[in-house]
């Protein structure tokens, strides 16, 4: 197989083949994730940079090494994920070293790092973690802030190999604040977003093309759009593939899609309705509370999510018996015996009931059926009750979200911030009446 031979700072970026090798035995058993993929072509999509190829490859050094060589010889950028720790089935830095016929050379300063490491968790270092002190003889060392296998950087002849720990928290930070700078300084990511990113919540996917579609004709030569549906929210991407449309065009045409959507907009880029709402709250110096049955905490769990939460969120109850209901938000027993725990009148009362008890401008509550069972009164499983407390009065809406159990949860969560956040923009352009309607559009 040909070499490609590429010179960094020429190459177009789509003309540079990316190869991504995710190691590890727990990926193919499925006892672990391969979040990998998701993270790692996401954020190179960002840069107009489209994954290749990806293969999972077993913790056995002759499929590494086997894998490993046949990516090196098609593609100019391959990153490794795993194997790179101290155990018996880390194998990928001997594998891979083996192909490159680099020699394997010990760095004190690596022995240091991870030396430092476990002193500060109070703990004594053992001698399988000198395994990770190792790199390339040719090669350079990715700093891990957040472990102790460190990452490793190695070029030849126009390609590049980085290779990046297993976990998560390890890998991500590396990957943002250490590899994608290495690869834009060589001209092999853009040096911005490929695209302009609208983001929008409460509309369908096929509804907001419909929508948007006399604008995106009217610039159809040079646009290319692309729509991605999540859970309760769609985003739509425009860019100029060819180059013909520059990037001030492009967000003139963001700007139009905008105005066409209205309230269903809710930013351009990759912010969350909880970083959005967050805003809004903290700009208006309101704070928020909230109480959930049905989403187990993961309302609360959007807002603590974010950096400073307590200035804006006073708290959260996750409250999943009427016991619970009647003495942490003060719900009266009859109400709960006369509409039961999954209503808009339970609802109401528990956005009531949390804003008070915490004291907060605005209450939020989700309660409703996300498991297998068919709830009372034939409400079908999805079935799903908010409500939102605010200075200005108090409602809830009924919602149906048939489908999984972790896919109802979310979705439930993501109506309930979408809701709030356009109470909170009425509110900030002084129209406190909030639009009754009976559900957030499918």
């Amino acid at each position: 197989m040909v070499s490609p031979q590429v010179q960094h700072a020429r190459s177009p970026v789509n003309q540079v083949r990316y190869e991504l090798l995710t190691l590890g035995d727990e990926l193919l058993l499925g006892l672990t994730t391969n979040t990998h993929l998701a993270f790692i072509g996401q954020q190179l999509g960002r840069r107009g940079v489209q994954l290749s190829r990806n293969s999972t490859v077993a913790d056995e050094a002759t499929q590494i090494a086997a894998e490993f060589e046949q990516a090196w010889a098609r593609s100019h950028v391959i990153i490794t994920t795993g194997g790179l720790g101290p155990t018996c089935d880390d194998r990928t830095r001997e594998a891979i070293a083996t192909v490159l016929k680099q020699q394997l050379v010990f760095d004190t300063a690596i022995e240091q790092a991870i030396a430092n490491r476990f002193a500060a968790f109070g703990r004594r270092m053992g001698p399988n973690n000198l395994k990770q002190a190792y790199r390339f003889a040719d090669g350079e060392v990715l700093t891990n802030a957040n472990g102790t296998a460190p990452g490793l950087w190695f070029e030849r002849d126009g390609r590049v190999l980085c290779m990046l720990p297993g976990p998560p928290n390890e890998l991500q930070p590396m990957f943002i604040e250490q590899v994608l700078p290495r690869l834009e300084a060589r001209g092999l990511l853009l040096d911005r977003e490929a695209y302009v990113q609208i983001r929008t919540a409460g509309i369908g996917e096929s509804a907001l093309e419909l929508k948007l579609q006399p604008v995106l004709d009217r610039h159809a030569e040079g646009l290319s759009v692309a729509f991605c549906a999540h859970e309760g929210m769609v985003d739509c991407r425009l860019s100029s593939p060819s180059g013909r449309l520059s990037v001030a065009e492009i967000e003139g045409i963001a700007r139009e899609c905008s105005r066409v959507i209205g309230e269903d907009f809710t930013t351009y880029g990759h912010d969350s309705l909880a970083r959005l709402t967050s805003d809004l709250l903290r700009v208006q110096e309101r704070r928020l509370a909230v109480a959930e049955t049905a989403t187990g905490g993961l309302l609360a769990n959007a807002f603590t999510e974010l950096g400073g939460a307590c200035k804006f969120f006073a708290g959260g109850v996750v409250c999943c018996s009427n016991d619970a209901r009647m003495q942490l938000l003060d719900i009266p027993e009859c109400l709960l015996l006369q509409h039961g725990a999954a209503s808009a009148e339970c609802a109401v009362a528990m956005a009531t009931g949390v804003a008070e008890a915490l004291g907060s401008d605005y209450g939020l509550a989700v309660t409703g059926f996300a498991g297998e069972t068919l709830g009372p009164g034939g409400n079908p499983i999805g079935t799903i009750f908010i409500a939102l407390h605010a200075p200005h009065g108090v409602w809830s809406r009924k919602l149906s979200y048939p489908g999984p159990r972790s896919a109802v949860k979310i979705r439930a969560v993501n109506a309930a911030l979408d809701w709030l956040r356009r109470e909170l923009i009425r509110e900030r352009n002084g129209t406190v009446v909030p639009v009754r309607q009976t559900g957030i559009p499918q």
